[in-house]
């Protein structure tokens, strides 16, 4: 069984010195499948030429980012649903609500939020959350658009207890973790001991988040393995156990082919 990895930025100009080795070295590490959402309109284009180029390994997402949503980009949405309609792509995402860096922009990430949420259950397609500093608000905004026929994940899982439950009241939802389960100090061991693996997915993010013993580094889809072998430490079972239930997780999800 294949390890998936779920969320990817595997365009991003990080990897523009040494694309094809980390692939290379991914493969060896048996990740089959790499999910790449989009960010914003200049991200679109390079994760297209990954895409294209060896669509077997990669998989495209589409959605405005919530750190790229301003006054002067709330007209890409329309691109975004244009591209949704092509039946192209196997999610929308990525998207959400981060009150990390901005609060001003708060009324127009809940806009778009709530448009790219409508939209996933438009085109039956699961949805990528990235939701930071912002439970409550992107909490919210689902219930409003509430839909039995919405799926996803929330990205990067990253919160508490409470925060899990409730991310998990929606009944297609999985969490989706990453490198941050393996940092001694996330507080994320104990919760995740707690929750179904039938609830989840993994992925690195990368080149972010690497999980230890790279944590501070670029991190890459290789490194998924070590958080796959962290999962499987806190849930007392093998990792041969963790790839096959997270993957066909992410297959269910994502009807992956």
């Amino acid at each position: 069984m294949m390890l998936i990895d779920t969320h990817c930025h595997l365009y991003a100009e990080e990897f523009d010195a040494d694309r094809e080795r980390v692939v290379q070295e991914a493969r060896e590490a048996a990740v089959g499948k790499i999910l790449l959402p989009n960010i914003d309109a200049d991200s679109e284009g390079r994760m297209w030429e990954l895409c294209e180029k060896d669509p077997q390994l990669f998989a495209p997402m589409m959605g405005l980012h919530p750190c790229y949503v301003k006054a002067d980009t709330m007209s890409y949405l329309d691109r975004v649903y244009s591209e949704l309609s092509t039946g192209k792509y196997i999610a929308v995402g990525e998207i959400g609500i981060d009150l990390y860096w901005e609060q001003d922009t708060l009324p127009l990430q809940q806009v778009a939020f709530e448009k790219q949420l409508r939209w996933a259950v438009e085109f039956d397609l699961p949805v990528a959350i990235h939701v930071r500093n912002a439970f409550d608000e992107v909490f919210e905004v689902m219930d409003r658009a509430a839909d039995s026929r919405l799926r996803g994940v929330f990205h990067c899982f990253s919160g508490d207890a409470s925060q899990a439950q409730k991310a998990l009241s929606y009944p297609n939802f999985y969490l989706g973790l990453g490198g941050v389960l393996t940092f001694k100090k996330s507080g994320l061991e104990a919760v995740v001991n707690d929750l179904p693996i039938s609830r989840l997915v993994l992925e690195t993010d990368a080149p972010y988040l690497a999980p230890t013993p790279h944590r501070g580094k670029r991190n890459e889809p290789k490194y998924l393995a070590l958080i796959a072998q962290k999962l499987a430490e806190i849930h007392e079972i093998s990792i041969e156990e963790v790839v096959r239930l997270t993957s066909e997780n992410a297959v269910n999800l994502f009807r992956l082919t």
